[in-house]
């Protein structure tokens, strides 16, 4: 028996930005044997989550399932259209915007990098003086984010679509939808976006371990101009199988499927505009929470423009090392676990204690947000984090007026 009681008992509440909270329907979904991989129900079933998966991009283009994380799924991405010597242009906000780059520079890929984390948000003007500035076209791939998980700056593809047509440029615009998906407002053939990456286990609910890819047909056809693709990444028979096992590069990965049709069910049970709506009022509740909190103490979000935050993910700094006290305190006191900061400085460094994230992405309500932000007062005043007054009654007039439809 610990000599220190505390009032962490009870179900924990993981409040990072992925995995996510998980539903009961699709923990259980996955507690069940082995079933067959080559035929029968799971075959089946499978049919029916493509083109769900489509529903939640918002595509009636392709889809291939990767069994791997969303690094995975950016190597996937990148791999079906681009080669060593090939040139891409990176549009970052901040660290995983980065790390795309990187994945792509690792492939020999040149990539010509626009950092824009310490403005914010992307500049489309810088944009298009780099696409202009290309007049033989050697750029293959825009890569955007649409939200970058670290900064949780949240970036609007139709600008960079827009600055694509007007300057001509024949680039695929490559989209990282990883924290976004099923959370934010994403949609991927009318914004024009070629490909979307995104991962299991944030907005789609299910443990991490799956990547989908979603390609237009125009990145099909640059495809077909790719020589040695790996087989394990061509997204060619995963879209378009003639033997099952082919969607997933061998063995089906069983109870992740069985999971993600739960999940599936879930999201278009509750129909995708609504499940925006819901992500909206509940991300708008956090930020008066914060701005209330921020009045009085040191406590910032990382993102001053409300158009330009995340639904999915809000990004927070303190002082000194009150991000790390706070995080410490809620996790051992009252089983409460929000992110660490990423991007900003290594562990040990004295920067790196002043970040913390708090994840409100997929099966969230308004009563779970109330709990998570009172938690977070609750650290505060234990920590002696000086902190303004009003945050509870702020977050809760946002959720009386109920659920947001906009963009």
């Amino acid at each position: 028996m610990s000599d220190k009681a505390t009032l962490a008992q009870g179900r924990d509440y993981l409040a990072i930005p992925g995995p996510s909270v998980m539903p009961d329907a699709v923990l259980n979904a996955m507690h069940r044997a082995a079933p067959n991989i080559y035929e029968g129900d799971l075959v089946e079933m499978t049919h029916g989550i493509v083109k769900d998966l489509r529903r939640v991009a918002r595509t009636r283009h392709n889809a291939a399932i990767y069994i791997c994380n969303g690094h995975g799924g950016w190597e996937a991405a990148l791999t079906n259209v681009m080669g060593p010597g090939d040139k891409a242009l990176s549009a970052s906000v901040g660290y995983f915007g980065q790390g795309w780059a990187a994945t792509a520079e690792a492939q020999g890929v040149n990539v010509q990098m626009l950092n824009f984390r310490q403005r914010g948000s992307v500049d489309l003007d810088a944009v298009a003086d780099a696409l202009k500035a290309d007049k033989t076209h050697q750029i293959k791939v825009l890569l955007g984010t649409h939200v970058d998980t670290a900064t949780s700056v949240r970036t609007d593809p139709r600008g960079l679509r827009e600055v694509l047509d007007a300057t001509g440029h024949p680039a695929l615009l490559a989209m990282d939808c990883i924290a976004s998906m099923g959370c934010d407002r994403f949609e991927m053939d009318d914004w024009g976006v070629d490909i979307a990456v995104t991962g299991s286990q944030k907005g789609l609910m299910v443990p991490p371990g799956l990547a989908f890819v979603f390609f237009s047909d125009k990145a099909a056809e640059m495809r077909k101009t790719r020589q040695n693709v790996f087989n394990y990444w061509d997204w060619t028979p995963r879209a378009n199988p003639e033997f099952f096992p082919q969607h997933f590069g061998g063995t089906a990965p069983t109870h992740h499927l069985y999971g993600l049709r739960a999940a599936l069910d879930l999201i278009h049970g509750e129909g995708m505009e609504n499940v925006w709506a819901r992500h909206a009022a509940l991300a708008r509740a956090i930020w008066a929470a914060c701005e209330a909190w921020g009045q009085e103490g040191p406590l910032e979000m990382l993102v001053t423009d409300p158009a330009l935050r995340s639904h999915a993910v809000t990004g927070l700094k303190l002082s000194g090392d009150q991000g790390t006290r706070l995080r410490e305190w809620v996790e051992q006191q009252i089983g409460l676990t929000l992110g660490i900061g990423l991007g900003f400085a290594m562990k040990g460094d004295p920067e790196w204690d002043r970040y913390f994230r708090i994840g409100h992405m997929g099966y969230l309500n308004g009563q779970m947000v109330m709990g998570l932000l009172g938690g977070i007062e609750a650290g505060m005043k234990a920590q002696g984090i000086p902190h303004g007054a009003g945050a509870l009654s702020a977050a809760a007039e946002v959720i009386a007026a109920g659920p947001v439809f906009d963009d």
